[in-house]
Formats: structure tokens, sequence, C-alpha cells
């Protein structure tokens, strides 16, 4: 594949990963009629998407697990930093306030990733990315529902740091990139963030549940699945896309994510579809387009 295909394949990868992250409610739902609270089940997720991903290294390239002692800190923030960081502030975000508001705080990232890619990669700052910056996040906003309630400081600080977690992964695996495969990244990343996550899951009353549950082995193989579809083919499509895509670029075309969460709640959980959630769907396309179109002057 030439690197003009790859230019044009990489936005696709991180729509692939926005939309497999899209589906997360469904298998987040069933694992918690087995239980597990929301810390335990990203245990689960981490734990064997470590695997997941050491099993694709350890195939497609043994050397790939030797980095240098000086990037471990590298790796422990893209771990520790992003992943565990910013799913433990969006679960606790879940509990403080309505899944909605929590979500647009979580879809604050792309305004993160574009403040820090100005910063850290002297990207451009054009009016074409400040448009669909702003009509995604729009739409996150009208997808997600817009709520009236008061909010708790904490649950706006929490909220916030989910969003920064989460755009931070752009930034730290964009420079792990420079220097490792994708594969490697995703590796280390989930290694570290699943040790982290054991600290903080209760992993003997996590475990106790899968002893006691009817059938053990169907909720292993569910709970691979869930590995699979909710983290290692997302997050590996998007460290893929990465390589082609600017960190600001890939954040908000991310922001498909939750349209697919609502169209999923509409057709699975036969949630309504209310006409702000329509117009977010369309704002969000709408700026994932404008991300995409060639600019005709500079023949891009």
């Amino acid at each position: 594949m030439n690197d003009n295909s790859k230019s044009r394949f990489g936005p696709v990868l991180i729509i692939i990963a926005g939309i497999f992250w899209g589906s997360m409610g469904i298998f987040v739902r069933r694992l918690g009629i087995y239980g597990f609270n929301s810390i335990q089940i990203v245990c689960i997720r981490l734990t064997l998407a470590a695997l997941v991903f050491s099993l694709i290294l350890l195939i497609k390239d043994k050397s790939g697990f030797r980095i240098s002692p000086k990037d471990i800190l590298l790796f422990l923030g893209l771990g520790f930093g992003s992943i565990l960081f910013f799913t433990v502030c969006y679960f606790t975000a879940i509990t403080l306030m309505s899944l909605s508001t929590a979500a647009i705080l979580l879809y604050t990232s792309p305004v993160w990733i574009m403040l820090m890619s100005v910063l850290f990669f002297h990207e451009k700052l054009d009016r074409r990315k400040v448009i669909a910056l702003i009509l995604a996040f729009g739409g996150c906003v009208l997808v997600s529902g817009i709520s009236g309630e008061k909010m708790p400081l904490m649950g706006i600080l929490v909220g916030l740091g989910s969003g920064i977690g989460y755009g931070l992964y752009s930034i730290l695996g964009t420079i792990a990139l420079r220097k490792y495969s994708p594969y490697t990244v995703t590796t280390y990343t989930f290694i570290t963030a699943a040790i982290g996550s054991w600290v903080i899951c209760r992993p003997v009353d996590m475990i106790s549940r899968f002893s006691k549950a009817a059938n053990p082995g169907m909720l292993i193989l569910f709970s691979v699945l869930t590995a699979l579809v909710t983290a290692v083919i997302p997050f590996l499509a998007y460290t893929l896309g990465l390589r082609t895509v600017e960190a600001s670029k890939a954040g908000i075309i991310a922001t498909i994510e939750p349209m697919v969460a609502t169209l999923i709640g509409i057709i699975v959980f036969s949630e309504p579809l209310t006409l702000l959630s329509g117009i977010g769907i369309l704002l969000i396309l709408s700026a994932v387009i404008i991300l995409n179109l060639k600019h005709k002057d500079r023949g891009e």
C-alpha cells in the first residue's frame, strides 16, 4: 500500500474505531447483569485486551516486545494517565450525574486534543478544523441530550478529566508511534492499564463472580468478545489511523462514537430518537465530511 492509499485509509480506520467503541453499551449492560461493577468491567476489558494484544505482537513480531527503558514513562502515561484514568473518571462521572451529561464532558476530548496538538506538535489550527470541532461538539451535546440538572463540582471535574485522559491517548500515542509499531504501542498501553485496574477492582469479589456464574465458560467467552469488540479492534484501528491522521483531526472524527451509541440504543434497546438527537447525528456526520474534503486550492 503506497503513502497516498495509507493517507486515505487513515480516516476510515478512525471511523471504524468509533463504530466499535459506540457498541460498548451492549457489552457493559450485559456484564452488569452478572453483578460486576463498572470498575470490574473495566478490569475485565483491559486485562483480556492486554492478553490479546500480547498474543498478536508475539505472532506478528516478537522483537516488538523490546522497548527502551527511557520510554517506560511514556507507556505508563498511555496506560495509567490515559486509558485507565479516563475510564475511571468517566465511570465516576456517571455515578455523580446523568449519563448524557457525563458523555458531553467526555466528548470535550477533541478540544483538549486540538489544544495539545497545537502546543506539542505545532499543528496548524485552520478554519476547517475549528468549524468541524464546533459541529462535532454541538452534535455530541445534542446526541447525548441536554440536561437541566444541577451538576456537582466533583462531577464536572472528573467529567472533564475523562475528556482530557481520552484525548491524551492521541497525543502520547502519536509520540510513541514515531519509534514503535502500533502493535507495540497498544500492547504496552493495555498491559500497564490492566495492571493498574487490578489495584482498584476488588479482584477477590470479581473472581468469585466468575466462579459463581451459572455458566462460567459462556461468561468467559462473552468477556473475551467484549475485549475484542470494545478494546482490541477499535484501539488497534485508532492507533493505526494515527500514523497518517493528525491527532486533532482523529479526535474529531472519533466523535462518531456517540452517534453510533445512539443508533444502537434505538435499534437494540428500542430507545426513542428525538429531533435533537437526529440533528446531532447530522452535525457529527457533517464534521467528519468537512475534515475529509480535499482542499481544491492546495490539492490535499
